[in-house]
């Protein structure tokens, strides 16, 4: 590999980075500051960020002036695109082996890892659930405060229709059957995305009955019981993949 150190003032972050990595950045910057830069960043031959985005920023909140970099100049405009989206997508399909990841973290004794999520006391216990089998993660959730921290946004902003609205009038224009037609104007509602960094400050400024609305939705989760009961939330320990620092 084609690995030099780089100035970090050299660098430029992708602007059309997909993965929202701000919450990961502390526990990237701890991870850095006890353990050192182990992981090279990747950039283009550009000195525009392929992968390493999270390490980046973690590495201006420490004041780091060089980091290491692999130079991906073998790859085209293309393969660094699709690069980009598979580093960041294969962390995801990993899942942990709790009791294996328990008696690492019991042989850790002097380095405090809650930073990154992992609770020994809590998180690992085995509990029997109401049908008697073992469960190993708990419930155990930190509870987002939706607080006001600017402008209450628009409600039109809260969601991106534009790939539906063109899948609804491809459908209408097409020659399959009314039935077809009618299944596939409620499958394209599926495109709708989201942006649930808006949808939260929205919820923060909102009534009480439209926050309870929001809620039900599953647009915002509130009490994570219920999250649960109602099949939103499935493993607490997905959570903790935002903290991988391949991001």
């Amino acid at each position: 590999m084609n690995i030099r150190n780089v100035n970090i003032k050299d660098l430029t972050m992708y602007e059309n980075n997909p993965r929202n990595n701000d919450n990961a950045v502390d526990a990237v910057a701890d991870s850095i500051k006890k353990f050192g830069f182990k992981v090279p960043m990747v950039i283009d031959k550009d000195n525009v960020i392929v992968c390493g985005h999270t390490r980046y920023k973690a590495c201006l909140k420490l004041g780091v002036n060089e980091v290491p970099c692999v130079i991906a100049d073998d790859l085209n405009d293309e393969q660094i695109k699709a690069f980009r989206i598979a580093d960041n997508r294969t962390s995801e399909f990993a899942d942990w082996d709790y009791d294996l990841l328990k008696q690492e973290l019991e042989g850790i004794e002097n380095i405090d890892m809650s930073v990154f999520d992992f609770d020994i006391e809590g998180a690992f216990e085995n509990k029997l659930s109401q049908d008697g089998k073992e469960e190993k993660y708990t419930s155990k959730v930190d509870i987002p405060h939706y607080e006001i921290k600017g402008e209450k946004p628009n409600i039109e902003d809260l969601v991106k229709e534009d790939k539906t609205f063109e899948l609804l009038e491809e459908i209408k224009k097409s020659n399959v059957t009314g039935e077809q037609k009618e299944f596939l104007i409620k499958a394209a509602y599926r495109h709708n995305t989201f942006d649930y960094s808006k949808i939260a400050e929205y919820y923060a400024h909102a009534n009480e009955e439209m926050q309870n609305l929001m809620e039900k939705s599953a647009l915002v989760i509130i009490d994570y019981d219920d999250a649960v009961k109602n099949g939103y939330v499935h493993l607490k320990e997905k959570i903790g993949e935002i903290y991988d620092e391949n991001e």
